[in-house]
């Protein structure tokens, strides 16, 4: 639009899962709820209005290989926003892409800087893999480069063991997470086993990833200590294809993986009855495509979560967790705009009818 452009957005304005306005206008890329006087070149939207989605897990620029070129990771961020996801959390990329946030049409980025991995303990190309007495120190430099959250690799496969295991000591972990809620960062962990869930969530971890190994055992623990969840269900769809690839090599590591898929969606169900915060993340970026946060949405719907609240973890409730507005008067215009009520169904995620980003119409 031009400088002086204004855009009306009118329909049914989900600013709460419960506060539900007419319209409201976007004047400088800013969202007010007041009519502005003497508009002039006003377009109008029409439709049933969210916040920009939160994608709580994906990875721009990086692919199944590693770091990738600017012209695939701008790719995977359009892919991101033209499906709605407009705030993301980038959980571990080894690609600097601060040269996204010059760019005013592509989604807000909130990074973790690089993987932390225990050495020859993760995927090749992605991570810092060091030994538990560095751990303090590349906290440290990935809470600096950071945007607020530092990743660590909690657990993966140890070879000799032929299975999951924990990656670091709890005394290692202890101090790192200690030292970056000093620098003023939050921490989170991919973690798919149950052995590395106690440690670190006594250690203080604000979030894990992933978190196929909570039992009742640990579900008390994280409710307890409000440490968040990021299911990422689209990825645990994979684990039977991953089982099946590493079973002649790794048969003990093969069963394990199938039995955390079998019970994934138990698993999350329960964590979330049980009071722990559930937000939406996809994983993409990894092995996984880019734009699948609608997809993610429908799988904690179909794992037991109520609508409303599989919404809010992609829509109002991830924005105030990470810190960002949502549909607020001043807020920057990220919106997106759908056919149908997606409190009622949240399928029409899949299908926005509009985007818009900083106050522009891009999609």
């Amino acid at each position: 639009m031009s400088d002086g452009a204004v855009l009306h957005v009118k329909g049914r304005v989900l600013v709460g899962p419960d506060d539900v306005r007419d319209e409201l206008w976007v004047v400088g890329g800013r969202i007010s709820y007041d009519r502005p006087a003497g508009a002039r070149d006003v377009r109008t939207v029409e439709g049933w209005v969210l916040p920009g989605l939160v994608d709580a897990h994906c990875h721009v620029g990086l692919d199944a290989h590693g770091p990738v070129e600017p012209e695939t990771a701008e790719k995977q961020a359009l892919t991101d926003r033209d499906a709605g996801a407009l705030l993301l959390r980038d959980a571990g990329s080894p690609s600097d892409t601060r040269w996204i946030d010059d760019r005013d049409d592509l989604p807000k980025i909130i990074r973790a800087g690089r993987h932390i991995a225990r050495t020859r303990r993760y995927i090749r190309n992605y991570a810092w893999e060091i030994e538990p007495d560095e751990l303090v120190a590349y906290v440290a430099q990935e809470a600096r480069r950071g945007d607020g959250w530092v990743k660590l690799v909690g657990d993966w496969i140890d070879r000799d063991l032929g299975d999951l295991s924990a990656c670091w000591p709890r005394e290692a972990v202890q101090a790192a997470i200690a030292e970056a809620h000093r620098l003023g960062a939050r921490v989170t962990a991919h973690c798919f086993a149950e052995d590395s869930l106690r440690d670190l969530v006594e250690a203080g971890i604000d979030c894990v990833e992933h978190a196929t190994g909570l039992t009742e055992d640990t579900i008390p623990l994280f409710a307890e200590r409000g440490v968040a969840i990021v299911p990422t269900l689209v990825n645990i769809a994979t684990f039977p294809q991953l089982a099946a690839c590493g079973e002649s090599r790794f048969p003990r590591w093969s069963a394990h993986m199938r039995r955390l898929h079998e019970r994934r969606y138990d698993t999350v169900r329960a964590a979330y009855d049980a009071g722990v915060p559930v937000f939406v993340g996809t994983d993409a970026g990894g092995s996984l495509p880019h734009g699948l946060v609608g997809a993610e949405v429908a799988e904690l719907v179909t794992a037991g979560i109520p609508p409303v609240e599989a919404l809010s973890a992609t829509a109002w409730g991830a924005r105030a967790w990470l810190g960002r507005p949502g549909l607020d008067e001043g807020a920057p215009a990220d919106l997106v705009v759908y056919e149908g009520d997606p409190r009622a169904d949240v399928r029409v995620l899949v299908a926005p009818q509009r985007v818009v980003v900083n106050g522009t119409v891009v999609s």
